[in-house]
């Protein structure tokens, strides 16, 4: 199998025009036409992640997160991007990234999300123009975040012990609680801050996301609960979500999640 078979499956899934314009999905090292050995699936590709690549035979990277985001003068081993490119060459290890063509699908990165936490009645919070159909149209299933209903109403802090063990949470950061229950919930996996005006303006109860700023959470104004549980946390279960669209068309093929850790973020409790 070569990978752009793996790729043109990939993008039957979450296909680069929905991605947005300052991103940088697709093959960003390697070629299509390689013979693909294995597939290592990741959040980031860093130098570890490429390296436990190598050491199980995978020559295909397919990470949520581009190594190279935006445009780079030079390659250097003085910056984790320029190790892990520079490793990745040496080594013959192609990396595909599927970013926010992913996120911009209902059933991507915001869907596992709403998996996890059981949630009915999904919709795409943000629907977006869809440029693969009429100028004009908009694909209720393509845009930005997400909102449910949750199986049954629950009491904010039932809900967060609920949030800190199906996410396994160290910590929320969050906006003051208010009288009743969560019933209706937004999610955002990564930075979701510019949509806390429309998860307000869909009448959520909760908006859940991440890398949102002080001044950001004055946002909720007392109408909505605003709960950051970090970048990482919210994205974590992509790697199973792309190790599970991968192996259920490849059922016989060399699919393997990551065992590196790269959150680079830590907590002192």
């Amino acid at each position: 199998m070569f990978i752009s078979d793996i790729i043109h499956h990939l993008e039957s899934v979450a296909p680069p025009a929905y991605q947005e314009s300052y991103d940088n999905s697709g093959l960003i090292i390697g070629s299509s036409s390689w013979v693909c050995n294995g597939i290592l699936v990741c959040l980031d590709a860093t130098e570890a992640v490429i390296q436990d690549a190598a050491n199980n035979n995978c020559n295909l990277v397919v990470a949520h997160h581009p190594i190279v985001f935006a445009g780079l003068k030079r390659f250097s081993t003085d910056t984790y991007v320029g190790r892990a490119v520079i490793a990745a060459i040496k080594q013959d290890i192609a990396i595909y990234a599927i970013h926010t063509n992913l996120d911009n699908v209902l059933h991507g990165v915001n869907g596992k999300m709403a998996d996890i936490l059981g949630l009915r009645d999904r919709q795409v919070l943000l629907p977006k123009q869809d440029i693969l159909m009429k100028p004009a149209d908009t694909n209720p299933s393509t845009g930005s975040g997400l909102i449910g209903h949750l199986p049954e109403p629950m009491e904010a802090g039932d809900f967060f012990t609920l949030l800190k063990s199906q996410f396994r949470l160290k910590v929320i950061k969050h906006t003051p609680l208010l009288p009743g229950k969560i019933g209706k919930l937004a999610l955002c996996g990564g930075a979701g801050s510019f949509l806390i005006s429309r998860a307000l303006a869909a009448g959520a109860h909760l908006f859940l996301s991440s890398d949102i700023k002080y001044h950001e959470f004055f946002d909720a104004n007392d109408r909505m609960v605003i709960a950051d549980i970090g970048h990482y946390e919210s994205e974590q279960f992509t790697i199973e979500l792309l190790s599970g669209i991968l192996q259920e068309k490849f059922p016989t093929f060399a699919v393997l999640k990551t065992g590196v850790e790269t959150n680079p973020v830590r907590y002192f409790l």
